[in-house]
């Protein structure tokens, strides 16, 4: 219920003050999570059938980013070009129908640089999921967004997630949920570093590969506790490598200064990106399986859960 009540008064509140209110709360209780933020223990645990990553890899490393509004937007390519020059890939999920025109140019664009792409919810307005009957309704033109994008991948805004209603969406893969991460508004972790197949007779596979994001999300880490280092990340990188594990990004454009001048409210350096991307190839080089989300799905699936 307060979850609805938020939403509601969401567009009524200047977003400075939301910032202020979140970052409030998250102080408040920051301490309360220790024990299973940023780790939470038993989260490493093998899946039975699994032997392992391609050539021996110690781990996966898969790099997303949501692009939320028209500012994301303008920057996709700015990121994709950082990325190529040190060396690696992302996938790019956009929101179908909000306050930018997601063109076939920047979608062709992406794919002919290696990169991969996919649909970021319907109108990022924390209704997908306020009932069935809704999410199906939406859930037509996700899947028409899905066939004209060509594309099997989804990820559901602010991470809220129903792995049963998903499986109405035409998709071989979800990214809609996290290991552990008690700050999100639904925070209900699914306690694994692995990704996972769900068993649903809504999609017309007979279900999909969901892919848990294991790493902080940067808007809580830079933006609402206002961290000045990548310590945390590199924390995290280091038990996952590991435990063998996938290390799974959400950037998002919409928050990365390129400029240098940096919005104090809700941006921080790409020099930050920059420097984990960097900390990963300088500690673990030829140590990473480098994969696109479509590609670890089509893995997982014939490797481990056809076993």
């Amino acid at each position: 219920m307060s979850k609805k009540i938020y939403y509601l008064l969401k567009p009524l509140i200047p977003r400075r003050f939301q910032i202020f209110f979140r970052r409030k709360r998250i102080q408040s209780i920051l301490s309360e999570f220790k024990d299973v933020w940023p780790i939470l223990k038993g989260s490493e645990k093998k899946p039975g059938n699994w032997n392992g990553w391609p050539d021996g890899k110690k781990f996966a490393l898969v790099l997303t980013h949501d692009v939320e509004h028209q500012r994301g937007y303008d920057r996709v390519i700015k990121l994709m070009n950082v990325e190529k020059e040190l060396g690696f890939v992302s996938s790019f999920y956009f929101v179908p129908e909000r306050d930018y025109i997601v063109e076939k140019k920047l979608l062709n664009t992406l794919k002919e640089s290696g990169f991969e792409y996919g649909v970021h919810g319907l109108y990022h307005d924390g209704k997908l999921f306020s009932t069935e009957e809704e999410f199906l309704k939406r859930a037509k033109k996700i899947n028409h967004y899905l066939k004209d994008w060509n594309t099997v991948g989804f990820r559901a805004p602010a991470m809220h997630h129903n792995l049963d209603l998903i499986g109405a969406l035409d998709i071989e893969y979800d990214l809609s949920t996290f290991d552990t991460d008690p700050f999100e508004p639904q925070n209900d972790g699914v306690g694994t570093i692995f990704p996972f197949w769900v068993d649903n007779k809504r999609n017309k596979n007979g279900g999909y590969i969901e892919i848990p994001y294991t790493l902080p999300q940067d808007f809580l880490l830079f933006i609402l506790m206002k961290e000045k280092t990548i310590n945390i990340w590199k924390k995290k990188i280091d038990w996952i490598v590991k435990n063998n594990g996938i290390v799974q990004f959400n950037v998002h454009p919409d928050y990365l200064d390129f400029s240098g001048k940096s919005d104090a409210l809700e941006e921080f350096s790409i020099e930050i990106y920059k420097e984990i991307l960097n900390y990963i190839k300088d500690n673990y080089s030829e140590q990473y399986w480098l994969v696109l989300p479509y590609n670890l799905a089509k893995f997982w699936k014939e490797k481990v859960e056809s076993k």
